[in-house]
């Protein structure tokens, strides 16, 4: 249980205040609340999804200090590209 916790401390603190967040409520001030909250849920359901698939499959061919390392470069690239507005 404590794992489910912090993974859900993880992507809330990660998605608050997004560019998700804000399509959400762009799509709730055209649309209302609920069909936002619905869609919203649902695509974000399906992404992240996809992504716990992959990554239970990835483990079975690379270590996991690969893993966290190739993440840490990606979110690293990320960020230096948003920086300089390419993101």
């Amino acid at each position: 249980m404590k794992e489910i916790f912090q993974i859900f401390l993880a992507i809330f603190l990660a998605e608050l205040g997004d560019k998700t967040q804000l399509a959400t409520i762009a799509f709730a001030s055209k649309y209302g609340w609920w069909k936002a909250f619905i869609g919203a849920i649902s695509g974000l359901a399906l992404v992240n999804l996809i992504g716990a698939l992959i990554g239970e499959k990835i483990k079975d061919y690379l270590p996991l200090e690969i893993i966290h390392k190739f993440a840490g470069i990606l979110f690293i690239t990320f960020g230096i590209l948003m920086l300089f507005g390419k993101l």
